[in-house]
């Protein structure tokens, strides 16, 4: 498998480092910068080739990962439209906001075009990561959902779901990272240091994760087995409720959600 990773910023090094660190068969991966420099903790890795030059990663790869900023992906597709050949080339787009037809107009519809949208978690093999693709990608999904299933998990969805899927998983990163710092900030509160602290915030919301993920149940089944008649946890959860906690992390879905669709 011949892979070009075309922007390689956090994101698009995030995926390089995923892609290295799985058991994914790659013969080269590619992996493009205007600031190579950037790049150097990349070099270990023979299979590893750092360049400036996109037409270049393209013409030496079979899979093309876009990861530009959404104001430079016509930009760079209309820099190696000329270079793309149905017949070799599957594109997947991890570009916020902008649509397979808008990359179809660009490049044409007879490329196999996936959109995607990873998370940073994949570069610790832990991203949720959905997917959709135009008419001539639908037979290469397997080649995407392969990429990624190895970097975490995956779902194919409607292309209409995809603003909703970033704001829940790309964004929903950052929004995890705030309760748990939150979670850090009360234990420290309550007697912990702070390196103690974000250790037991950061297992307890694996745990949580994990529980869900392992038995299939719903949350509210698992709040169930530590709540107690007149306890500490329900108490607890009652006053985070009263002081909005569910609402406000609906609204800031919500938010997000009104925000991308402006972009």
């Amino acid at each position: 498998m011949k892979i070009a990773i075309i922007g390689t910023g956090n994101l698009g090094l995030s995926i390089a480092n995923g892609i290295l660190n799985s058991d994914l068969n790659i013969t080269s991966l590619y992996v493009t910068k205007r600031n190579i420099a950037e790049l150097n903790s990349l070099n270990s890795s023979e299979k590893i080739k750092i360049t400036t030059n996109n037409i270049e990663a393209v013409q030496h790869s079979e899979i093309i990962i876009l990861a530009v900023q959404p104001k430079q992906l016509s930009l760079v597709l209309n820099e190696i439209k000329g270079y793309l050949k149905s017949n070799k080339h599957v594109l997947i787009s991890t570009v916020t906001g902008r649509k397979i037809e808008e990359m179809e107009q660009l490049i044409g519809a007879n490329i196999p075009i996936i959109r995607s949208m990873p998370n940073t978690a994949i570069s610790v093999s832990q991203s949720m990561t959905c997917l959709c693709a135009n008419k001539e990608g639908e037979s290469k999904l397997e080649i995407a959902k392969n990429i990624f299933n190895a970097v975490g998990t995956t779902l194919v969805i409607e292309e209409k779901l995809m603003q909703a899927a970033t704001v829940i998983c790309a964004s929903g990163i950052a929004f995890w990272m705030r309760l748990i710092r939150a979670t850090t900030q009360g234990a420290i509160q309550l007697g912990f240091d702070a390196k103690e602290a974000q250790n037991l915030a950061m297992q307890t919301c694996l745990g949580a994760a994990s529980l869900l993920k392992e038995s299939g149940n719903h949350p509210e089944q698992e709040i169930d087995k530590v709540t107690t008649p007149s306890g500490c946890t329900i108490e607890g959860l009652n006053e985070m409720e009263h002081q909005g906690l569910s609402s406000s992390l609906i609204k800031g879905l919500v938010t997000s959600y009104e925000k991308i669709n402006q972009i």
